[in-house]
């Protein structure tokens, strides 16, 4: 099916060479055409440009956009949207006073969520997660990272896996999978540790491998979870079985995990709450994408990611949701990019650049994803009638989104 957009306010992020991240002071710069047309063949951007230079283009169906902002669709590359239940309890705990580490001590957290996972089916937690994928469709993210990391032992890792890759093959959007067995040492290995790194070690990442369940593997490297040394195995471990390392690292303390993720050659080092200059050097030069997730630090009342002192570094900076039941039960990047703008100090700009082109680097896609680039993939929003893109972040708690195409396909 091809599809002319035509008529368009503004068409943003528009970029004739194949930009693959946008860096430092650049991403201040989202390049955008006024008065704009844009043509979609199959699930293809094969055209754009000012209505002036449209002449006799022609498509099966046509969108009038008059008044109306065009972007490239979100690339959400941290999200935990398997998983089974919800922790309302654990919110109302904090509320009266109680921390995320303390909710955690006490059975709570993740060690919660993996009781609650190991108890569901594989249908059942299908079923939850495409209601949730299916919201966050309509909220304009066309492609998204799924992480494991509620399961705990080999049985129930592999099936949030298997339950991922149905997703993948049953829904017409990008869908990574990230193994994140090191997300928590599960009761069964409670006071050995060691015990439990060797099973993902020898057991889980060798039978994901096999099955070819997961593009990634993740830890969760945070003092009461796992170490440098631990992660320094785990990610060892998955990169000899072809697994790309990414890594959860600075979200309640800094000892040096950004730079053993740059050692590995992350993809992406998330989180970052908690920055010290010796994280910003280590950054430098590497081909890691720093990601921050401001939904998460809204939710728990925690530090932001020091998003300026990242970008003025002459660093590229990503934001994606941390969809989870625990400390971001929130799909909604259109959220994630008025918080960051709001409180992590970052321009719309910015913003959008992070969210779009740079989200698609944190999840190794950005050749086809997150932007508007002739050959790429034809993943778009419209918006409804707004003022300009600047008023996407400020009118933080309005839907601006009128259509969402993902794929070539418009989402119902």
């Amino acid at each position: 099916m091809s599809i002319l957009i035509t008529n368009i306010k503004q068409l943003l992020q528009t970029r004739d060479t194949n930009v693959l991240k946008v860096v430092g002071s650049d991403m201040k710069h989202l390049p955008y055409i006024e008065n704009a047309y844009l043509l979609i063949e199959h699930d293809t951007i094969v055209e754009f440009g000012e209505m002036k230079d449209m002449g006799d283009t022609v498509a099966e169906r046509v969108i009038d956009a008059t008044d109306k902002i065009v972007l490239p669709a979100w690339c959400d590359s941290h999200t935990h949207l398997v998983y089974a239940g919800h922790r309302e309890q654990e919110f109302v705990d904090r509320i009266n006073g109680l921390s995320y580490e303390d909710i955690a001590k006490r059975g709570g957290g993740i060690l919660n969520s993996a009781e609650k996972l190991e108890q569901a089916t594989e249908d059942e937690l299908y079923e939850q997660a495409v209601a949730r994928l299916k919201t966050v469709m309509r909220l304009g993210t066309g492609a998204i990272e799924i992480k494991s990391g509620y399961g705990l032992t080999p049985e129930s890792e592999l099936k949030m896996l298997r339950v991922i890759k149905r997703i993948k093959h049953d829904f017409n959007i990008l869908v990574k999978a990230t193994f994140l067995g090191a997300h928590a040492v599960p009761k069964a290995f409670k006071g050995n540790k060691e015990g439990y790194v060797q099973q993902i070690i020898n057991e889980m990442i060798p039978e994901i491998a096999k099955e070819q369940l997961a593009h990634y593997v993740d830890v969760f490297c945070e003092e009461g979870y796992f170490t440098l040394e631990d992660t320094d195995k785990i990610l060892e471990a998955g990169t000899a079985h072809g697994l790309v390392p990414k890594i959860h690292v600075n979200q309640f303390n800094a000892f040096g995990g950004v730079a053993l993720g740059v050692k590995h050659k992350a993809l992406s080092v998330d989180h970052l709450e908690v920055m010290n200059p010796e994280d910003i050097e280590a950054l430098k030069g590497s081909d890691t994408m720093p990601v921050a997730l401001p939904s998460c630090s809204y939710f728990l009342s925690i530090p932001y990611t020091p998003a300026r002192a990242i970008i003025d570094a002459d660093l590229p900076l990503a934001l994606a949701t941390d969809y989870n039941p625990g400390s971001t039960p929130s799909g909604n990047m259109n959220f994630v990019v008025s918080t960051a703008c709001i409180k992590m100090k970052m321009t719309p700009e910015e913003a959008i650049n992070a969210a779009t082109i740079n989200g698609a680097y944190a999840m190794g896609v950005s050749n086809m994803y997150g932007s508007i680039t002739r050959g790429k993939k034809a993943n778009v929003i419209i918006t409804n009638c707004i003022p300009s893109y600047n008023y996407l972040p400020y009118a933080f708690g309005e839907n601006h989104i009128d259509t969402v195409i993902i794929n070539g396909h418009i989402v119902d």
